[in-house]
């Protein structure tokens, strides 16, 4: 078979680069399936070949290595659309539909002049300046695929690049346009950004360019300091940005990310100002947990486990800071232990994140304050036992015992033993918790059952 073929986008880039890429593409001036068919049977059947027929493209597998296979193609957008209309094309009309100039260069696969770099847009200069920059006129490049506006962010924020100004200033001219593209393709874009090393360079550009409020408008709603009778707030959009750099020295976590992104999501509408004590957010942690839901669905990210990590960690993140500040009780720690369950070691990693402030001193005091709670959670752990705790008391025992007429009785009760097993002043045994049961239950005016 002899057709053209080259190497073309991230792997180049990043080879150039010399950062780690193990997804190749390849293009082809002909039929790109046809070409990775024939590639597949020299792999021995060691590797495994999937073809996307309706895509025009194949993805070859082999050991942790993927390789994507598509034909030369001319492409043309409709105003209302984000999805180009496909014509095979030349390796110039290839050149000409790719995004930005660091993307653009082409490994020739040919016998002819094999390993020789094309780079039709200067991209190893642009690499050398560190800038993104479009590959043609950026205006209708945005337009076209406005995708293409997130894509530059991440590139620029994962890559420590700038963004070139003509290009920079497209996307604050096209930011409307985002309103095109499909939900779940900015989310991942986002979460592409979420995972740098240093995710509040992407923020601070998309607040700047305009995106961050179409997109994602509670998180620009923490925007601004306001000023009363002297008293100043700090800036929570950029506290936040800093608790999200600082997350990410510990943790690779996506969603632990989301919590630092999401902690103080709640701050403007818990907002007050008391002129005994400057402003508030009283409750911002709870109503936070609260919001978690309505953003995760209407950003299309998951609704499972994942939704309530986040929602469990924003409504706790206070309660080891608070903690640090006081003198830690057993009971205290116990209860922490209880409600975080299983995510109480990516609680304490969320509160270390959140200790931000100019005075190192108070810094560093309340880092050590930290240390010293996180000691106290190994040991009451260790000592009672308590991942995965629950009281030996449950609703079923109530139902049994009690003759019950409003259904609320039962959670008092419950409740109401719960804690005080958790303060240690009973056993977490049925026996010690019935007893108690019942003292409680008379107090509600519920009667035992005939026995």
């Amino acid at each position: 078979m002899q057709l053209k073929a080259w190497v073309v986008g991230g792997f180049v880039r990043d080879s150039i680069l010399k950062r780690e890429n193990k997804d190749i593409d390849i293009v082809v001036v002909g039929n790109g399936v046809d070409f990775a068919q024939a590639v597949a049977k020299n792999f021995n059947n060691d590797c495994s070949l999937s073809v996307f027929k309706n895509f025009g493209t194949a993805q070859i597998k082999f050991d942790d290595w993927i390789i994507e296979f598509i034909g030369a193609r001319k492409e043309s957008y409709r105003r209302d659309s984000r999805k180009p209309i496909v014509e095979n094309g030349t390796l110039i009309d290839d050149q000409n539909r790719r995004d930005f100039t660091i993307n653009a260069m082409y490994l020739s696969l040919n016998s002819d002049n094999y390993g020789e770099l094309y780079d039709p847009f200067n991209g190893v200069q642009d690499l050398q300046n560190m800038v993104i920059r479009t590959c043609s006129n950026p205006d209708i490049t945005f337009s076209d695929d406005p995708l293409r506006m997130l894509r530059a962010i991440r590139f620029a924020s994962r890559l420590n690049f700038r963004i070139e100004l003509k290009t920079f200033e497209a996307i604050k001219a096209n930011v409307n346009r985002i309103e095109i593209v499909s939900q779940e393709r900015i989310t991942d874009e986002i979460n592409g950004m979420i995972m740098g090393e240093k995710p509040s360079r992407a923020f601070e550009m998309m607040s700047k360019t305009g995106l961050l409020s179409l997109i994602f408008p509670e998180m620009m709603d923490l925007h601004g300091i306001e000023t009363r009778n002297g008293k100043s707030h700090k800036d929570n959009f950029y506290h936040t940005l800093q608790v999200l750099d600082n997350i990410c020295e510990f943790t690779d976590n996506l969603w632990l990310r989301w919590a630092a992104i999401l902690h103080d999501i709640a701050k403007p509408a818990t907002k007050r100002f008391d002129p005994k004590v400057g402003w508030t957010f009283h409750g911002h942690e709870d109503k936070g947990s609260r919001m978690v839901k309505g953003i995760f669905k209407r950003m299309r990210l998951p609704l499972d486990e994942k939704m309530r990590y986040v929602s469990t960690l924003v409504l706790l993140h206070l309660r080891p800071i608070v903690l640090s500040k006081e003198t830690v009780t057993d009971s205290a720690v116990r209860r922490l232990i209880v409600d975080a369950g299983d995510y109480v070691s990516d609680l304490v990693i969320l509160c270390r994140a959140d200790i931000t402030s100019k005075n190192e001193a108070k810094v560093e005091k309340h880092l050590r304050n930290l240390v010293l709670v996180e000691e106290k959670i190994s040991e009451v752990m260790v000592k009672d036992e308590l991942r995965n705790w629950q009281p030996v008391l449950t609703g079923n025992h109530i139902k049994n015992h009690f003759d019950i007429k409003d259904p609320q009785h039962i959670g008092m009760i419950k409740e109401a033993v719960r804690e005080v097993i958790l303060e240690g002043q009973i056993p977490n045994e049925l026996e010690a918790a019935l007893k108690l049961a019942v003292e409680i239950a008379a107090k509600l005016g519920v009667s035992e059952k005939s026995q």
